[in-house]
């Protein structure tokens, strides 16, 4: 996640806020599921760069394939939403692992989700999380939309609306360089 739009001389950002959404294979194991550790370390020591660096500010919606997806589910026969409340369970741990790293990379986070769950994270609030942001936290935005019938990238598309996202960068292993 580098912010190569600035100016190498004066480190200005082109925005000064930005959602990042990440998919879960983005974060998975050579085998797309799962979790990789060091896939983990280099997104967050990235992150942490580019906060530290260019003073953006980043909220992160993350994705949840690399557990489990909505679609798969219903194919075999499930409610669809009952495999979407179970895809928004799975972006929730993507987000507590991607915290983690971010944490151990220096970098202060916070992960807030659509679904209340308030023993593992905070609850969406929009200017909860926009105070988040102006004090240089990371935030992760796990849970979708709380709603099932939508994608994390409606999810993004949301969030940046509601918080004046100048930008959404999308980072998968889907082949889409980004929107």
């Amino acid at each position: 996640v580098r912010m190569t739009s600035a100016s190498p001389a004066t480190k200005t950002p082109r925005w000064r806020r930005v959602v990042l959404k990440l998919s879960g294979e983005a974060l998975a194991e050579q085998s797309g599921f799962g979790l990789d550790t060091e896939t983990l370390h280099q997104v967050a020591s990235e992150l942490h760069e580019a906060r530290q660096e260019f003073g953006v500010d980043i909220a992160i919606v993350v994705g949840g394939g690399n557990f489990w997806r909505g679609l798969k589910g219903t194919g075999r026969g499930m409610d669809q939403a009952q495999a979407d409340y179970m895809g928004m369970i799975a972006t929730v741990i993507n987000g507590l692992a991607l915290q983690d790293a971010l944490e151990r990379a220096g970098q202060h986070s916070r992960v807030m989700t659509a679904v209340e769950m308030p023993k593992v994270a905070e609850p969406y609030i929009r200017r909860r999380c926009e105070r988040h942001l102006e004090k240089g936290r990371i935030v992760i935005l796990a849970g979708g939309t709380g709603n099932p019938f939508f994608t994390t990238d409606t999810a993004a598309a949301l969030r940046a609306a509601e918080i004046e996202a100048q930008a959404i960068l999308k980072g998968t292993h889907s082949g889409v360089d980004g929107i």
